[in-house]
C-alpha cells in the first residue's frame, strides 16, 4: 500500500503516480518494473529527479563521486580535453553530458575548456537531462561557469538531437539510474517481475516473460529465485551513441559488474532505494521519494556497444582511470595550494574517499570504429 504523500506533503501524489502507470498496465493490473522505475525516478510531477530541491550533496540523499572531491572533476577533465585536441581541426566540436545531476562535473569541465584557447571557441557543451527540475539547475550552473571562458551551453533534449557529431559524450553515474527490467528465475523460466494496481494502491507482482529480452541470451543454470536485472534504457544509450558520434570517446563512469558476478554475488539482484542517505528503503512504498538504482550489468552494456559498432579503448577501476588521467599530479598541487593545515586534512581525507570509496566504479572508455587508431589502448 502506498503511503500517502510521502515525504513531500503532496496528498495528490499517490494519485498523479497511479494516472502515470496505468496507461502502461495489463488488463489485471500488471506493470513492469521498467516502467514503474522511470515514473518513479522520471515522472514529470512525480519524479524524484523532477523536483524543485536538489537530491545531491550533504542536503540531498546522496553524492556523485564529483560531489565527493574536486580532483575527479579535473581527471575528467584531462581526459576530455586530451580527446577533444586529438581531433585536430574538426569544427564545432561537442561535448555531450548525460545525466548533468546539479551540475557539479560540467561546471569543472567548462573552467577547464574555458582556459583552453583552440577548443573554448570551437566546443559546444550540452546537457542532456530528461526530468525538467533537474535540467534547469545544470543548465543555470554550467553556464554561469562558462560565461567567463566564453564556452556556448546549450541543453539538448537528446544525446542525436542536433545529429551526427565530433567530440565526447560523458555518462556519470547515469547507466545505473535508467530503468531497468527485473527478471526472476524459477528453476524453469524466467518471469517479469513489476506491480499490479489496484484502485489506489499497488503491490509488486510478477509474471511469465512474453516481452523479449533483447541483447545476449538470458543465462540458463542458475540459482531458483535468482534475479537479474537488465537495462534496455541504457543499452540504448550505446546504440545512440554509435549512432551519432562520428569521431570521438564515449566515456562511462558507473558502477557494476559482469553478469555472472552479478548473478554470483548479488542473487536476489541490486536494486537499491536510497533517501536522505539511508539505504535499505522500501523501493515500493513512497517512488519519487527516494533513488532507485541497480548496478550496471556491463556484459549487456558492453555486448550492445559492440553491436552498435563501437570500438573498447579500456574497461578498468575507475581508480585506475583516475590515476591515468592525472590524479597524482593534480592531488600534489591540490595539497600545495592548500590555505591551512585543516584543508589539506579534507583534501587528503576526500581523495582518499574517491580513490578507496567508489571500489566498485568502472570506467569504460569506447570509441567508433573510426577513432580507434587516434587513441592509444589500456585495454
Amino acid at each position: 500500500m502506498p503511503d500517502g504523500a510521502g515525504a513531500t506533503g503532496d496528498p495528490h501524489r499517490v494519485e498523479r503516480f497511479l494516472a502515470a502507470l496505468r496507461p502502461s498496465a495489463t488488463p489485471d493490473g500488471f506493470v513492469p518494473f521498467d516502467r514503474f522505475m522511470e515514473v518513479a525516478l522520471y515522472g514529470e510531477g512525480v519524479g524524484f529527479y523532477d523536483r524543485p530541491d536538489s537530491p545531491f550533496g550533504r542536503t540531498g540523499d546522496y553524492y556523485t563521486a564529483a560531489l565527493v572531491s574536486p580532483l575527479f572533476g579535473e581527471c575528467v577533465a584531462e581526459r576530455v580535453l586530451e580527446t577533444l585536441r586529438g581531433l585536430g581541426n574538426s569544427f564545432p566540436l561537442r561535448l555531450v553530458e548525460l545525466g548533468p545531476g546539479d551540475g557539479t562535473l560540467g561546471e569543472t569541465i567548462v573552467r577547464a575548456l574555458g582556459r583552453d584557447a583552440d577548443l573554448r571557441g570551437r566546443t559546444e557543451y550540452a546537457l542532456v537531462e530528461r526530468a525538467r527540475a533537474s535540467a534547469l539547475r545544470a543548465y543555470e550552473r554550467v553556464s554561469a561557469a562558462a560565461a567567463p571562458g566564453g564556452v556556448r551551453v546549450t541543453a539538448a533534449s537528446g544525446l542525436g538531437a542536433d545529429g551526427p557529431f565530433s567530440g565526447v559524450v560523458l555518462a556519470n553515474e547515469v547507466l545505473d539510474a535508467q530503468p531497468c527490467r527485473r527478471l526472476k528465475w524459477t528453476g524453469v523460466e524466467w518471469l517479469e517481475t513489476g506491480v499490479r494496481l489496484g484502485d489506489d494502491r499497488w503491490v509488486p507482482g510478477e509474471r511469465p516473460l512474453t516481452a523479449r529480452v533483447p541483447g545476449a541470451k538470458l543465462p540458463e543454470g542458475v540459482a531458483a529465485g535468482s534475479i537479474l536485472e537488465v537495462s534496455p534504457a541504457a543499452e540504448a544509450i550505446a546504440r545512440e551513441v554509435g549512432d551519432h558520434l562520428t569521431d570521438g570517446l564515449f566515456l562511462a563512469l558507473d558502477y557494476g559488474m559482469e553478469e555472472s558476478e552479478l548473478l554470483a554475488a548479488h542473487p536476489h539482484g541490486t536494486l537499491a532505494a536510497v533517501r536522505q542517505h539511508r539505504s535499505g528503503v522500501d523501493p515500493y512504498a513512497q517512488p519519487g521519494d527516494a533513488d532507485l538504482s541497480v548496478f550496471v550489468n556491463f556484459s549487456r552494456f558492453r555486448f550492445a556497444a559492440k553491436s552498435a559498432g563501437l570500438r573498447e579503448l579500456a574497461f578498468r577501476s575507475q581508480a585506475e582511470a583516475l590515476g591515468e588521467w592525472g590524479f597524482p599530479r593534480l592531488f600534489e598541487e591540490a595539497v600545495r595550494a592548500a590555505p591551512s593545515s585543516e584543508e589539506e586534512v579534507r583534501i587528503r581525507l576526500a581523495a582518499k574517499n574517491l580513490l578507496f570509496g567508489f571500489e566498485r566504479f568502472r570506467a569504460l572508455e569506447l570509441v567508433p570504429e573510426a577513432s580507434f587508431g587516434k587513441f592509444p589502448s589500456a585495454t
